[in-house]
């Protein structure tokens, strides 16, 4: 049987955007949109200007570069996907895999990078895009938590790979320079824990994109990079899982086994790129089922903060604790603290949702979610889905109300996504006439002749 890489390249080359069934389209449109919203968010921040000051004195003026978003400043193509990826990284407006994994952050900037290299049309950019994030989340989806448990942090690990083959699918590459590209990404690959947990701040998916169009620009001139990169003795599973036999050290149910096979079995038949989830709430992921559902909870029922006694959420035990159970940062088990996940549940009852625009706990924080969150008890289970914790609400009156989130509250489609997106725009650095054009272009992608006229879209002065 062909190696890992291969079958994956094997599969890449030959996706046509003609394959692509209109779920995935539709899903495609709308993670660009958000990941430009969150780049146009995160120029205003200080992380994110930091990352376009350090490119700018290290590369600006690039002829064959690419383009750092919002500030229309050129670089190596290294560069500008590293800024736009940072600021994608500050806004906070992140697509969510499996919790840990975040792959817009990446592959957004990285897909840019190769549209205005190549000069790709909208269809050839959304095919690109649904490879990339595909291929990222079958090689994330049953590892991403033993993977954090040996001190590493899955988004980045895993984040390189998504950008690597959209970009290569856009500059219409060999099958021999595809596996070559992910193969190469193996070795670039990382993502550590400790410096987070020892008062640093991480270095996330921006290294990652980076890494990513190196192994790009590396096959395509000619570096091999090897065909049992991923699944070999000593290769990229052995190292970041600990063996290429498919043993696991901790998962999301409780299982102990997965099998290598399943990363590429059914491809272009069982898409998992539609379990990719928008995080439309600045905070952790698993914290933004616990504001919607208590909200819908409390005008089903007409339920009061006044009216609540107390709350109970059950939800999968890995949200509990972040980002590992193995080096957790913060338990969210325990006493209730503002920001965590007893706090959005008593904001989602208080105030029956949250600002598009909230960033952190700390400022103006309502006085009665502050008192309401120590009533909110948070009960870890192996047997509930990722984002689906099931709220139920005990009234003073003695009665008690529960509401069972399916996970998939927030696997939307792209008129959702515009609608959901409303409240963002008087944050954005552009005019609202002008980010009614970015949403207009991401609705008809497929028809743009250039992918990269979004952007143009972006910049703050055109």
């Amino acid at each position: 049987m062909a190696s890992l890489s291969r079958q994956l390249a094997q599969w890449i080359v030959g996706l046509r955007d003609e394959d692509l069934p209109p779920a995935v389209t539709d899903r495609a449109r709308g993670l660009t949109l958000h990941g430009l919203t969150s780049i146009l968010l995160g120029s205003q921040s200080s992380a994110g200007q930091q990352a376009v000051s350090l490119i700018t004195e290290e590369e600006a003026g690039a002829t064959n570069g690419a383009t750092i978003m919002v500030h229309g400043i050129r670089a190596t193509r290294g560069g500008a996907a590293f800024a736009n990826s940072e600021m994608a990284f500050a806004g906070g407006k992140w697509d969510t895999f499996r919790m840990l994994t975040h792959p817009g952050t990446s592959i957004i900037p990285g897909a840019f990078v190769a549209a205005e290299q190549s000069g790709a049309p909208g269809r050839e950019f959304i095919t690109a895009l649904a490879a990339g994030y595909e291929v990222m989340e079958r090689m994330a989806a049953d590892f991403i938590p033993t993977v954090m448990s040996r001190g590493f942090h899955a988004g980045p690990v895993f984040g390189i790979f998504g950008p690597a083959v959209a970009a290569a699918k856009m500059l219409r590459p060999t099958e021999d320079q595809v596996n070559s590209t992910i193969a190469l990404c193996a070795s670039l690959a990382a993502g550590n824990l400790e410096g987070a947990r020892s008062g640093g701040r991480a270095l996330r998916e921006g290294a990652a994109v980076r890494n990513a169009m190196l192994a790009v620009a590396l096959a395509k001139q000619g570096h091999p990079g090897g065909e049992t990169v991923l699944e070999g003795d000593a290769g990229f599973y052995h190292a970041y899982a600990g063996n290429n036999l498919g043993r696991l050290t901790l998962s999301f149910v409780g299982d102990t086994r997965t099998s290598l096979d399943k990363i590429t079995a059914g491809l272009g038949r069982e898409w998992i790129f539609l379990e990719t989830l928008y995080r439309i709430y600045h905070t952790a992921g698993y914290n933004i089922a616990h504001v919607d559902v208590t909200a819908e909870l409390c005008r089903e029922h007409d339920i009061r903060h006044q009216d609540v006694e107390r709350v109970e959420a059950v939800v999968n035990w890995l949200e509990t604790q972040y980002p590992s159970p193995a080096f957790p940062s913060r338990r969210e088990d325990g006493e209730a603290q503002p920001g965590g996940t007893a706090y959005f549940t008593a904001y989602g009852v208080v105030r029956r949702g949250l600002p598009a625009l909230w960033k952190q706990p700390g400022h103006d924080d309502p006085p009665e979610v502050l008192d309401l969150m120590k009533r909110v008890t948070i009960i870890p289970s192996h047997r509930m889905t990722l984002f689906g914790p099931r709220i139920t609400i005990f009234t003073r009156s003695g009665k008690s109300f529960t509401k069972q989130s399916t996970g998939r509250e927030f696997m939307w489609s792209f008129d959702e996504e515009v609608r959901r997106l409303q409240d963002v725009v008087p944050g954005l650095p552009i005019p609202a006439t002008r980010f009614d054009e970015i949403v207009a272009t991401c609705r008809d992608l497929d028809r743009q002749a250039r992918a990269d006229a979004l952007v143009r879209l972006t910049l703050a002065k055109t």
